[in-house]
């Protein structure tokens, strides 16, 4: 029998629970991840067998004796909302979920299933990867599903945002295809994945980085906010002898998917202490070192802080700051300029 277990502690040290739930089934489960949403609720997503529930009510229960997509809506005090599950008629685990910036969700994973039941596309190998698109009520919105080689494994999925965060523009997948007896081309190798908000693949790649052994699969990838991604993963010649890889990609398609800001400011809303980071191009110029003047107002236009940096990521400390809105601005020693809003809560 196995459970999932959710608690949230008020305290690392005092250890004061807040709540917990203990959400129990009669088969193994695999939890992959905790999405908190915009309104501060959580998602919990992972993979279970269904159980028959024998009821009148579960007539149109999805049953498949496979592992299918399982997720869990609870509210701020860790309340069921809902619970769905997505169905193939094979084995199908979730691997990644992300929040999309209208509240909505993004399920991904991979899926042994041909068509039928949930799942609408056939397959194209001995495994996909399958994406789905859900409401804040869980309900399907769109699925789609993509093939990169015979037996595809999703390992991660980066939502990328809008420059002012106010849309989602499109996803970056990330996996590996297993090889089945003899390796060909492209198996066991690193690979992204970038699809747009509709979920039609826009482009793919493999990347090898500097070496590459016979077996190298993935095991995660973070975008970064200068268009860099970092790959990690697992390298090896021979079954067993794995070693870690860790590959940090500067690529032009990646770069791109990036909308640039003169300036950005995260947390935004900020509590304690807020980031300015500085997209003003250093490198053009006199040639100079970097230097930039960052300018705290209200607005009503009275200055507040002022400080000199020569990092492209400034702290800068808001705690004293009553709540509202805030204008933060930023002069290089190249007399270029920039400004944004903050806002303290």
């Amino acid at each position: 029998m196995g459970a999932i277990i959710l608690s949230t502690l008020l305290n690392i040290h005092a250890q004061e629970v807040l709540w917990q739930r203990d959400i129990k089934s009669s088969t193994q489960d695999f939890l992959s991840q905790i999405t908190t949403t915009i309104d501060g609720q959580y998602l919990i997503t992972g993979s279970s067998i269904q159980a028959k529930i024998e009821s009148p009510a579960a007539k149109s229960q999805k049953l498949n004796n496979g592992y299918d997509f399982h997720l869990i809506k609870l509210d701020q005090q860790g309340n069921e909302m809902w619970k769905r599950y997505f169905s193939g008629g094979n084995h199908d685990y979730l691997s990644a979920t992300v929040t999309t910036q209208d509240g909505e969700f993004l399920l991904s994973g991979t899926s042994y299933s041909g068509k039928g039941l949930d799942k609408k596309d056939d397959s194209k190998g001995g495994s996909d990867i399958w994406l789905i698109q859900i409401n804040e009520f869980g309900d399907e919105q769109w699925q789609k599903s993509y093939n990169l080689g015979n037996r595809d494994v999703l390992m991660g999925m980066n939502a990328i945002h809008s420059a002012d965060d106010t849309e989602t523009k499109g996803l970056l997948l990330g996996g590996y295809t297993q090889a089945e007896g003899k390796i060909q081309e492209n198996d066991e190798t690193f690979w992204l994945l970038y699809i747009d908000s509709q979920g039609n693949e826009k482009w793919r790649k493999h990347v090898k980085g500097e070496s590459k052994k016979r077996e190298e699969r993935l095991s995660d990838f973070k975008l970064n906010r200068d268009g860099s991604v970092v790959l990690t993963g697992t390298s090896a010649n021979e079954l067993g002898k794995e070693s870690w890889k860790i590959v940090k990609l500067g690529d032009k398609q990646v770069d791109q998917l990036i909308e640039k800001q003169d300036i950005k400011i995260y947390p935004n809303p900020v509590s304690d202490y807020a980031y300015v980071e500085i997209e003003l191009d250093p490198s053009k110029g006199s040639g100079r070192g970097f230097e930039a003047d960052i300018t705290l107002y209200d607005m009503g236009g009275r200055q507040l802080q002022s400080l000199r940096t020569k990092n492209k990521v400034t702290k800068i400390n808001t705690q004293n700051l009553i709540d509202g809105a805030y204008l933060v601005t930023v002069k290089t020693n190249e007399n270029k300029t920039a400004s944004t809003k903050l806002i303290k809560k």
